[in-house]
Order: structure tokens, then sequence, then C-alpha cells
């Protein structure tokens, strides 16, 4: 039996699958989503004629790592590797790009597999169910244009402290758009809202923190996706030595589980913001890496698996955002040599994407990595999500030059050192483990019982393997339906 379909309601299924084809909907299967080469040739024959945003139910076929902006159709994985010129480091960096998902985001897969389950399963009734999508940025984004293709009403619920770009859009789509006090890290105010939405029974609460669809997506989807870049270029001449995630809900992280399976000496490197550094040393405050969430352990995290923590200063990241941004800051990297192509390329990395890419540094440096090792990371979003906040560093710091750009490449990205990295120890990790309990069984609700559960690497080879396999059944079934229909 699933642990995350509980229910088969038929009568609804047979409404929903009514109301898909009354709308022209019909859902791909997490499978399709990994190799779109499957997807049916009668809808890869429209989709040229669908913008990658167009609010069009077709454009869950492009919830994948494979669309080509060119052709509108499907070709390898979107990466991008940031040379040693950049990195300073000899280990190659490379990143799968989240720009080219349909809202601009990853996150649009993740929400995927948060509701798609529950709709072809009829746990969630179009007709008089709510999708609340609790969120620090682009989940929520995800969740609600997924829920506008699939007919169903959203609602946001984000801090207040976000970007400009995420709730204009947002109210763009007709989503129901609720600011939460704080900032990024303000995930518990978050979770109040949620509580105060669950008295009325027509709102689900699809919280990427514990939903396990999230992290099931990322395995299935994302996890093949780096290894076949892999395969680009050259398994027998590198080696894979880390996957590097900041742990925001801890959906992106289970790609590194799925890398680990195949390639049991890979390192997992959870990345945070050094403001409020959780799992490194129990802390918190605020910071300026949108879109990563903190100041609890994710219920969906397998920290057994986890092999090391580290922290990224957000001043960094903001800084290193002008650099591959500015006019200034381009023209000085290209002083080093950098091709045209790649330096405009480097708007492709949002906040957290920088963050992201200078753990990877970090582990290259801890590790002593070499030009025979690779590191994968994700791109999660682009320089597009956060255009005012440029605006705003110019208005704070004055115009930028090329003096500016060279320090802002030398401090904040050539001496990364291997502070506020920590490799983590068995019960470095069972301690990390335990913080679930106060969030999760005490605050949450959740059964003590399944957080022991989580201590067993069986429980996650269930939950990540099997539990889709059952979600694409229902799917195959569910669009079997509406071509009865």
């Amino acid at each position: 039996m699933s642990k995350i379909i509980k229910q088969i309601n038929s009568e609804v299924v047979k409404k929903t699958a009514k109301r898909c084809k009354e709308k022209g909907i019909v859902i791909p299967t997490f499978s399709q989503l990994r190799n779109p080469d499957t997807i049916p040739q009668e809808i890869k024959s429209k989709l040229p004629e669908v913008g990658l945003w167009d609010i069009n139910p077709l454009n869950l076929f492009r919830v994948t790592w494979k669309n080509d902006i060119k052709t509108g159709l499907f070709g390898k994985v979107n990466y991008l590797e940031i040379p040693e010129e950049i990195t300073g480091v000899k280990a190659r960096i490379i990143g799968l790009i989240g720009k080219y998902f349909p809202t601009g985001a990853h996150k649009v897969g993740a929400s995927f597999g948060c509701l798609v389950p529950r709709l072809v399963s009829g746990e969630f009734n179009p007709e008089v169910h709510k999708a609340v999508w609790p969120s620090t940025g682009n989940y929520c984004r995800g969740g609600a244009f997924n829920s506008v293709l699939l007919g169903c009403t959203p609602i946001a619920i984000l801090p207040e402290e976000m970007s400009k770009e995420r709730f204009a859009w947002l109210k763009e789509i007709g989503a129901e758009v609720i600011a939460t006090p704080g900032c990024e890290s303000n995930v518990k105010e978050i979770y109040d809202k949620c509580w105060e939405l669950r008295k009325d029974p027509t709102n689900i609460i699809f919280n990427q923190f514990d939903e396990f669809g999230n992290s099931i997506w990322h395995y299935n989807v994302t996890g093949p996706a780096v290894d076949e870049v892999y395969g680009y270029i050259g398994k027998e001449n590198y080696n894979i030595s880390a996957f590097v995630s900041a742990t925001g809900s801890a959906g992106t992280i289970a790609t590194g589980d799925y890398l680990k399976k195949l390639y049991p000496h890979l390192k997992i490197v959870a990345s945070e913001a050094l403001q409020c550094p959780t799992l490194l040393m129990n802390g918190f405050g605020g910071h300026r890496i949108e879109g990563i969430g903190d100041k609890h352990v994710p219920w969906i995290h397998n920290i057994r698996n986890t092999d090391a923590v580290v922290a990224i200063d957000d001043e960094d990241c903001m800084r290193v955002l002008r650099l591959f941004n500015e006019e200034e800051g381009k023209k000085y990297l290209l002083s080093l040599g950098l091709s045209e192509d790649l330096v405009n390329n480097l708007e492709l990395l949002g906040i957290s994407s920088i963050s992201n890419l200078l753990s990877s540094i970090k582990t290259a440096k801890y590790f002593e990595l070499s030009e025979q090792d690779v590191i994968f990371t994700i791109f999660t979003d682009s320089f597009d999500m956060y255009r005012s906040r440029l605006k705003e560093m110019r208005e704070a710091y004055g115009k930028y030059d090329i003096l500016q750009a060279a320090k802002d490449h030398s401090a904040p990205i050539l001496h990364q050192s291997i502070d506020y990295f920590k490799e983590l120890t068995y019960y470095d990790r069972k301690t990390i483990h335990n913080l679930k309990y106060f969030t999760w069984v005490e605050q949450q609700g959740k059964d003590v019982k399944e957080l022991n559960e989580q201590w067993n690497p069986e429980y996650w080879k269930n939950i990540l393997e099997e539990e889709v396999k059952y979600f694409d059944k229902l799917i195959i079934e569910f669009n079997q339906l509406i071509n009865k229909l």
C-alpha cells in the first residue's frame, strides 16, 4: 500500500477526468518527464506552437530538464559548466539549468510531484478543493502554475520580503497570494498560516518540506538527468565526486540519493546560508539567499545519506550577482579570456544558484579535488527573478566599475575557503536527524514512530523508488479514462 496515496476515490477520479477531457488536459508520467523521447508524437507535434510560460496544459510535458528552447521540443539535458578561470579550482563544476522550465525555475517539477498523484487518485477534488502552496519562493510559483494548467484553484503563501518579481507573476496568473511576515528564514510563520488555512477542509496544503512527491520527482527525474550529463562529458575520464545542493525543502538534494546509489563514493553536500546555519550550528537568523528556507530540518531530508554541510555568506552571493550581471562585471570577465557566450550565460544563475556554485568551490577545496573530479549542482533559477535586487544594490552602493568587479571575483569566489564546512560523522548526522522531532512531532503532529523509521535506509528506498511506480500506474489509468469519455 502506498505511504502517500491513502485512498482511491473513484467517483472523484471520474469527475476530474471529465473536467480534464473538457479542458484538453493530458497528464505526463514521471517516466515521460525523465525521458521525453517517450512522449506521444501527437503531443510533440503541438508543442512548438506553445510558449514555454504559456498557460496551456501542454506545458505539463515541459516539466523536464530537456526542453529545447530553440525548437520547442526536447533535446539533451540543459546544463552549464563554470570554468576554472572563474572558480579558481581545477575540479569541473557543472550545474543543471532551471531557467528552461516553465516559470523559469525547477521547482515546477517538485510541485508537479506533489499535486498530480493526489489529483489522479481522487484525494484532491478540483471542484471542491483549493491547492495551497506554502513556500519561500519558486515552489509556490510552480505549484500555482501547475494548478492552473490542471484546472485547480491555487493559493500561494510566501514571505513578504521576497522579490517583487515573484508576487507580480503570481497575481498575473490569477493565484490568490498570501504574504507572511519576514524573509527567507521565516518558515514557521508560513507553517502558522497553513494551520490557520487547514481549519477550512477545502484547503489542501502541499507543504514542500514534508511532501515526498517533491523528493520523489527529483530522485526519479533530476537524478537521471545529472547522470546523463555525466555521460556526455565521459564517465570513463572523470570521477563524479560530489553533488551539492542547498537544502531548502530537501527535495532537490534527493538527486544525491539517486546518484549515490550508482556511485557510492559520491559525497552529498548540503548547503545553507551562513546567516542562518541550521544544519551546521543549530543556528537561526535572516538572510538574502532567496529560495532555500531554513530554521528547521525538512521532513523529507534523508539526513543519514548526507556527507557534509557547508554555509555560504549571503553577501558573497549578492556581490557575485552584480559581477555576473553588471556590464562592467561582464567586461572584467571577458578580460580573463572567457568567451562572450559563456559570460552572457552567467545570467542563468540566480541568487541560490550562485550559492550552490560557491558551495561547490568550497567542496572542491575541502576534499582537494583535481581536474579529474566533477562536482554537480543545480542552477535552480536565473537572474530574471532578481532584477529588482540589482536595482536595489545600485541605489545602495552606487555605480559598478571594473575595480569592484575584480574585488567581487577575488574575495567571494577565488578566496572561498574551507571555513564553515563540516564533514559529518555518523553521530553528526543522527544529531541533525533528531532535530526533526521538534518541528515535525511537537509542532506539526508527525508520528515519532515514523521519525525513527526514517533512520532506516530501506524507508527511503521504498519512498523514492517504489511510490513512483504506483504514481505512473495511476496517471496511465487516468489518461485512459479520459480517452474513454
